[in-house]
């Protein structure tokens, strides 16, 4: 009985990217034929990556909503691998804005790049590269999308505030920015799409003379670029 409805749910969202594969095909022989020429291509890659997209992220689950959820994620990202590498992104920054709507991560777009922006509050504790609660329940999120757009790379960053030594700073970036880079590959991302990265205290986007201006350079941003330009 599990399997069937396993089997049951697989088959919903897979129906729904086929006919979504079958509408942008139609949709876009309507338009050819009505202005006499033109290029479907973008539109039938779309539609035919939906179905890849709903199939492999349906697969990636275990049955239950999150199989579900998976493969409705994967859907959207088939189709906006076919529809080139805006949408794509485009996709993947919805997704990601809607799971961490409340978490307190920051999401941003420059270009064709996302950056998630892990303030102290919901990161690390002071001098520690212990990941806090708040912090695996919301990297937990990001590894369902990434799971689900496997077309980026991953650039993990830590950061610290400029209390103690220089070099002190330096490692403990590192050590913060691999925490994160480990917890993802636990979730399940690829190890070889990400890279993490300390800085230390050389890249502050606040005043080290408050504790204010410290907490927002205690951080870590994780930087997604497509792994295609065009």
């Amino acid at each position: 009985m599990k399997m069937m409805k396993k089997t049951f749910w697989l088959s919903i969202p897979v129906a729904v990217a086929v006919g979504v594969a079958g509408c942008a095909s139609n949709g876009a022989d309507t338009q050819q034929q009505q202005q006499g020429g033109g290029n479907s291509n973008t539109w039938g890659g779309a539609g035919i990556g939906a179905v890849a997209g709903a199939v492999v992220g349906a697969l990636t689950g275990d049955g239950g909503s999150s199989t579900r959820d998976r493969a409705l994620i994967g859907a959207a990202a088939g189709a906006a691998i076919g529809g080139g590498v805006g949408a794509y992104m485009d996709s993947q920054e919805k997704e990601l804005r809607n799971r961490l709507d409340g978490t307190g991560i920051g999401v941003e777009r420059n270009g064709n790049d996302l950056i998630l922006n892990m303030p102290s509050s919901v990161t690390f504790e002071v001098d520690s590269s212990d990941l806090q609660t708040p912090a695996r329940q919301a990297l937990n999120d990001v590894n369902a999308v990434l799971r689900s757009y496997p077309e980026t790379r991953i650039n993990v960053a830590g950061y610290t505030d400029s209390t103690g030594s220089e070099s002190y700073n330096q490692k403990l970036s590192e050590r913060r920015a691999q925490s994160v880079a480990t917890y993802l590959e636990q979730g399940g991302v690829e190890a070889g799409r990400i890279n993490a990265v300390g800085y230390g205290e050389t890249r502050p986007v606040a005043s080290n003379d408050t504790d204010a201006g410290r907490a927002q350079n205690r951080r870590v941003e994780i930087t997604l670029t497509p792994t295609r330009q065009s």
